[in-house]
């Protein structure tokens, strides 16, 4: 199975002060939804998935909802892909991503391609949960920028792919 880990389009959130952790909800920037638009136009001629999961937060849904109407597929909201929250410890925020990654994979067996819309702190967690870096081992971040693609895939063998990371072709 193939997951697509894509970053949601530039945010209202992206213009908070610099420590900004990622837990207020506002929406898509009008900037933000071009992006999101040249994604979905790629997404879907390229590596359309067959279902999309996302965070509830707006910035992630309205990404994917973008998405799920570009390509006619199914989608559903977790709560659990959303960013790092200001009460929860690095040890729980990877707890979750690994709790929430084996949820998905369980549910989307049926599938071949998948989306996961959500937030750079989670992708770099799902990522690291994917290639199963131990949680003492808290030194790697995965940079995902605006609309940013990362294409994984677990294999029939025991090689878990990296096809590319982080690609914004599509804002060229």
């Amino acid at each position: 199975m193939q997951l697509l880990l894509i970053r949601h389009g530039e945010s209202e959130d992206d213009f908070l002060e610099d420590n900004y952790q990622g837990t207020t909800d506002l929406p898509l920037t009008s900037n933000g939804m071009e992006q999101v638009k040249k994604m979905c136009r790629r997404v879907s001629a390229e590596f359309p998935p067959e279902f999309i999961w996302s965070s509830t937060l707006l910035r992630a849904s309205g990404t994917a909802e973008m998405l799920s109407d570009t390509i006619q597929c199914p989608m559903s909201i977790l709560d659990d892909l959303k960013e790092r929250q200001e009460d929860e410890s690095e040890v729980d925020f990877m707890l979750r991503a690994e709790h929430v990654l084996s949820y998905i994979k369980a549910n989307s067996a049926n599938y071949k391609r998948i989306a996961i819309i959500s937030h750079g702190g989670l992708i770099t967690k799902l990522m690291e949960s994917f290639l199963q870096i131990p949680h003492e081992v808290n030194d790697v971040w995965f940079v995902s920028n605006n609309t940013g693609i990362h294409l994984l895939e677990y294999t029939e063998h025991r090689y878990k792919l990296i096809k590319f990371i982080n690609s914004t072709s599509h804002l060229d």
